[in-house]
């Protein structure tokens, strides 16, 4: 439970750092929660890391709580948990729907791709289907956003 409330307070620590531009003021940090085993979510963090972002990873055991914590719809999970500019962008979601949703900073909690798909950031592999990133909105309501 204590390392529960430490994580729930390093999540509220950095979602409440929102609007915190990286030191050139290019882009702000992501903050990605992931599963301590999970590799994959390291190269995504690659992945944004290459694209502009300054990325802090944290590993942790309570991964669940976290997406719970953000609104994030059961069934919508994705593989990891980024807190950014005042939104959660779950998933391997690819970098230029993460720089619309800051650019367009729209009414919602943040944005999914849900699950793990193949060829997504930080996957590897070919692109087999079309993803659909999902929308979230405070009241929980749903829509797609993106479609790659």
């Amino acid at each position: 439970m204590r390392i529960a409330l430490k994580l729930i307070t390093a999540a509220a620590a950095a979602f409440s750092a929102q609007g915190v531009a990286a030191a050139d003021g290019d882009k702000p940090l992501a903050t990605i929660f992931k599963n301590p085993q999970c590799t994959c979510c390291e190269s995504y963090g690659e992945y944004l890391r290459a694209n502009g972002y300054p990325v802090k990873m944290v590993a942790t055991h309570d991964l669940a709580l976290i997406k719970q914590r953000q609104g994030i719809p059961a069934g919508l999970e994705g593989c990891h948990t980024a807190l950014v500019g005042g939104y959660f962008v779950d998933g391997h979601v690819p970098v230029q729907t993460f720089d619309r949703l800051l650019a367009e900073r729209p009414a919602i909690s943040g944005i999914s791709l849900p699950g793990m798909p193949t060829g997504s950031p930080g996957m590897g592999g070919p692109k087999t289907e079309m993803w659909t990133i999902v929308a979230v909105a405070p009241d929980g309501d749903t829509s797609a956003y993106a479609r790659h």
